[in-house]
C-alpha cells in the first residue's frame, strides 16, 4: 500500500532527493509513529502524514506528524532544545507513563523576544469559555515595555499588541478572533515559540521563544489538536502574576479584563 506521506520542498532541500524518495517509497519511513505535535499514535499507511525536520546547530532530527496537526516543514531550533527533545522522546519510549496529573498552568522560563523588548513570562492553561475548554497562553512582561526608539518610562505593551492586531477584551464570554500571520509552534509534544509575521512577507519569526521547550499537559495538547489554535492573552506587568492553579489564573484574567488591561487573539498552530 502506498504511504500517505508528505515531504515538503523545504524538507527535500535539506535531506536531499535520494532520502526524500526513500521516504516516499516507504523504504525508510516508519509504518507507525507518535505524532511529534499531539504525541498520539499515527500510521503513514492509513492516514496522511507530514515529515517535519528539526535542525539545530549541529544536529538534525526527522520526525513525523499527523497532517492535520502540522504540515511538512523545516523547524530551526537551538541545539540545546533539540538535544533536550531527543532525550525526552527516548525517555518516553523507555519508561512507564505516569497517571495524568490534574490540569494546571505551566510556567515557562521567561524568553527574550528581541534585544529592545522586555522579558516575557508565559503561562499555559486550559480556559473555559462558553462551556468549552480552550488551550491558552497568558503573557505578562516582567517590567513595563516602552515603545521601541523612545526613552519614555510608560508602558506601551498593550498598545503595541493592538497595533499588531490583538483586540481588547472586557470579559471572557466568547473566544477572541483569529489573528492570521501569527501562530503557535507546538512540536514534539512541547511548546517552542509564538511566531509573528516576518518583514516584507518573509518567513515567520519568533516573537517569544522558550529557552527550553515548555512541557504542557496532555489535556492542553488534546484541546490544541481539537481546536487547531491557541488563545493568547496578554496583560501589563503586575496584572496577572504567577498563579498556581487554573481557577486562580481565570480569576486574574477576569479582573484584568474588567480593568481594561487585557488583549487577546486566537493563534493557529504553526503552519495550519
Amino acid at each position: 500500500m502506498p504511504r500517505m506521506l508528505d515531504v515538503s520542498d523545504d524538507v527535500r532541500a535539506e535531506i536531499g532527493d535520494e532520502e526524500a524518495d526513500r521516504l516516499l517509497s516507504g523504504e525508510s519511513a516508519p509504518g507507525s509513529y507518535d505524532c511529534t505535535s499531539c504525541r498520539t499514535p499515527g500510521d503513514c499507511e492509513q492516514e496522511r502524514t507530514s515529515t517535519v525536520l528539526f535542525i539545530g546547530e549541529e544536529t538534525a532530527v526527522l520526525a513525523f506528524a499527523h497532517a492535520g496537526c502540522l504540515p511538512s516543514q523545516v523547524v530551526k531550533v537551538t541545539e540545546e532544545q533539540l538535544q533536550g527533545a531527543v532525550r525526552s522522546i527516548n525517555a518516553d519510549q523507555t519508561r512507564p507513563q505516569p497517571d495524568q496529573a490534574p490540569p494546571r498552568p505551566e510556567q515557562a522560563a521567561p524568553g527574550n523576544v528581541a534585544p529592545e523588548q522586555a522579558v516575557l513570562g508565559v503561562t499555559s492553561g486550559l480556559i473555559l469559555i462558553a462551556g468549552e475548554l480552550h488551550p491558552a497562553l497568558v503573557v505578562e512582561p516582567t517590567a513595563p515595555i516602552a515603545r521601541p526608539g523612545t526613552a519614555g518610562s510608560g508602558d506601551d505593551f498593550l498598545p503595541l499588541l493592538i497595533e499588531q492586531g490583538f483586540l481588547p477584551v472586557t470579559e471572557l464570554s466568547t473566544t477572541p478572533t483569529v489573528l492570521h500571520g501569527w501562530s503557535v509552534l507546538l512540536a514534539m509534544g512541547q511548546l517552542h515559540a509564538v511566531l509573528q509575521p516576518g518583514t516584507n512577507g518573509g518567513r515567520p519569526v519568533a516573537w517569544w521563544q522558550a529557552h527550553q521547550p515548555l512541557q504542557v499537559t496532555e489535556g492542553w495538547r488534546t484541546a490544541a489538536s481539537k481546536h487547531q489554535q491557541v488563545l493568547l492573552f496578554a496583560a501589563p506587568v503586575g496584572s496577572i502574576g504567577r498563579q498556581p492553579r487554573e481557577d486562580l489564573l481565570r480569576d486574574a484574567l477576569d479582573k484584568a479584563a474588567a480593568n481594561g488591561q487585557l488583549v487577546a487573539a486566537a493563534l493557529p498552530l504553526a503552519g495550519t
